[in-house]
């Protein structure tokens, strides 16, 4: 509400028609499309991890690292080549799971500023949205080790 003392009553009639004619989002929609495109973006995942399991004898522990290196792969690639760019559009938040959305931010954010040069352009501007992430990671992770070694032993 401290926002609203600063705004003069022409802005306030202003914002109530604006607000009126705005267009409605189909939120309902955009989660069944989200969940549904993510869930198919897992299970292609899966599939990838089972084709390692049974064609490159990993057992299903192992299999973990290629796979998600094959997902970064693919998202970067798709990213370079503006396919996933598309496919974000439609999918909406579906597109943001994490190892897949976290590689098309990091790739969308190289090659945006590649004209900048390598350090100050790709590297700095990638690491970012990485440091973020990265940060948040490590809390979390500290968070979660202490809780259940207060909670469960060791």
């Amino acid at each position: 509400m401290a926002k609203d003392s600063k705004v003069s009553p022409t802005q306030r009639a202003y914002q109530k028609i604006a607000r009126k004619h705005e267009a409605k989002r189909p939120v309902m929609k955009n989660c069944i499309k989200a969940f549904l495109i993510g869930g198919l973006v897992c299970t292609f995942g899966q599939l990838v991890q089972t084709g390692y399991i049974y064609y490159f004898d990993f057992t299903e522990k192992t299999a973990g690292d290629p796979t998600v290196a094959t997902l970064i792969f693919l998202a970067t690639l798709l990213t370079g080549l503006g396919v996933y760019d598309r496919f974000g559009h439609f999918a909406g938040a579906g597109s943001a799971v994490p190892v897949t959305g976290f590689a098309n931010s990091m790739a969308s954010a190289a090659i945006e500023h590649r004209t900048e040069g390598y350090v100050l352009g790709v590297s700095s501007n990638m690491f970012k949205l990485a440091a973020a992430v990265i940060v948040f990671g490590v809390v979390a992770a500290f968070f979660i080790v202490i809780i259940k070694m207060t909670f469960f032993g060791l």
